[in-house]
């Protein structure tokens, strides 16, 4: 059989895009997948020019090019597709509806993740949609989340990150706000947003990083029969 398919809907943003590339390469390397060039997957990586959805009114214009990105890696056939990006999970069952292929869930990986841990509770850094709807908020498990003006600093922290802005004044912004609610008693910080995830990938304090949930995911669905060896 051949090697799988992979669509990957990125650019949201784009050093979270290339973070996740490139920690796929190495897993698939470290699972023994690969003994040639020619055992790698094919990706198809869509990097989309979308708004960051960072804000507390996500419209259905906004949507569009993420909509747009879907049918563009469908059309592809893939065998399915990974969404670099927590906030667009909020949307993920009207978004399977825009494609024929199916999409991991985000929202349902990190969950499985959880329970497999045995964390029961969890400090949430997202954006404030992310927040407000509760992506993460699962049964069982004691929420932390940051107050308003946190939310605040930490939005700001994205959109200054993407943009290049004095990215350790970012790093140095977020980790504090993640520190002071480990020290209230939170087990781990889930980086519910792909920046965080790259903005703090190297820090020591318990995290999960939501771009290695989603490698992790893509390793589990690439059996090893799919490949010639």
């Amino acid at each position: 059989m051949k090697a799988k398919k992979i669509g990957v809907l990125g650019g949201i943003g784009p050093e979270a895009t290339g973070n996740f590339y490139l920690k796929l390469i190495t897993r698939l390397q470290e699972e023994g997948l690969i003994k040639s060039n020619q055992d790698f997957p094919q990706i198809f990586i869509n990097s989309i020019p979308a708004p960051e959805l960072i804000f507390d009114n996500i419209s259905g214009e906004d949507l569009l090019p993420y909509v747009q990105g879907l049918k563009e890696l469908d059309k592809l056939n893939p065998d399915f597709i990974v969404m670099v990006c927590n906030t667009i999970h909020l949307f993920y069952d009207r978004l399977q509806k825009e494609v024929n292929t199916p999409i991991i869930n985000l929202k349902q990986e990190l969950k499985d993740s959880l329970t497999k841990r045995g964390i029961d509770s969890v400090f949430i850094i997202a954006t404030p949609n992310c927040i407000k709807q509760g992506l993460y908020r699962f049964n069982g498990l004691k929420i932390f989340e940051p107050n308003d003006k946190e939310m605040n600093k930490l939005t700001d922290a994205i959109f200054n990150f993407n943009k290049g802005l004095n990215k350790q004044a970012q790093v140095k912004l977020v980790k504090s706000i993640c520190q002071k609610y480990l020290n209230k008693g939170a087990k781990t910080v889930i980086l519910g947003c792909t920046e965080f995830a790259v903005m703090l990938g190297n820090e020591t304090f318990p995290k999960i990083n939501t771009i290695d949930v989603l490698v992790e995911a893509v390793v589990e669905v690439i059996p090893k029969h799919f490949y010639n060896h």
